[in-house]
């Protein structure tokens, strides 16, 4: 009896889930945790801040290049990957138009996930706590609620979602073109790290907050990649 070929990416039989993807979003949430019941964020965070604050808070290149010009500039990416859509253009030309929407939809998503979470929180920032000259006393961001004695609306990295937003478009790409998918993953992940490390170094942020919103992204990406294969198997049964 001959056996089916196996279902490819594009094959409406394959199933709508991927569950390494699944895998990598479980493992990668406890091994961020595990961090955060290490207590490294302000072991790190000592590496930049004294008693007198952080010295690179109002550095210049940080400043305006790593934080207003990045965030400028992710803006311009977000506006041509929306013209992309109607007017592909590049590697979106290899694209279908669900997959073009799909790519514009993740960043967009992941931008409002982080936004949300931010605006909701009571954790301060780093340069706000009485250690590094501010008046907040340390408080884990997991203690929602309750406030530290600071400014808040520190949690997750906002800035840091500049590079990591993008990390949605791998689950868009994938299916298509798997070996740009790939660098393009890469390079969202690469982005949002140093994007985060700029802050950190200026006492904006904690390296969790940076990480989380990494994972954050990431999530963000997978949910609406399974919702819209979900989607295309119930169209197609």
């Amino acid at each position: 009896m001959p056996s089916c070929p196996p279902a490819s990416f594009t094959d409406t039989r394959a199933p709508w889930y991927n569950p390494r993807w699944l895998l990598a979003t479980v493992l990668s949430s406890l091994l961020i945790a595990l961090w955060d019941a290490g207590g490294r964020d302000l072991a790190l965070a000592h590496l930049w801040g004294t008693a007198q604050g952080f010295a690179l808070r109002d550095d210049h290149f940080l400043v305006t290049y790593m934080h207003q010009g990045m965030r400028n500039l992710g803006w311009v990416v977000v506006l041509a990957l929306s013209l992309g859509v109607w007017l592909p253009f590049g590697l979106l030309r290899q694209l279908p138009t669900a997959r073009r929407v799909q790519l514009l939809v993740s960043i967009l998503a992941s931008l409002a996930v982080v936004a949300i979470l931010k605006r909701s929180s009571a954790t301060s920032c780093p340069w706000d706590l009485s250690i590094f000259g501010g008046v907040a006393e340390y408080v884990s961001h997991w203690r929602w609620g309750l406030h530290d004695g600071g400014a808040g609306h520190c949690f997750p990295a906002g800035h840091a979602a500049a590079g990591f937003s993008f990390v949605g478009g791998y689950f868009a790409l994938a299916r298509d073109t798997p070996r740009a998918a790939r660098w393009w993953l890469a390079a969202a992940i690469a982005l949002g790290l140093l994007l985060g490390l700029g802050q950190q170094m200026r006492g904006a942020h904690y390296m969790s907050h940076t990480l989380w919103t990494g994972w954050l992204c990431w999530t963000a990406g997978l949910a609406i990649d399974m919702g819209m294969a979900r989607r295309r198997r119930q169209a197609a049964d």
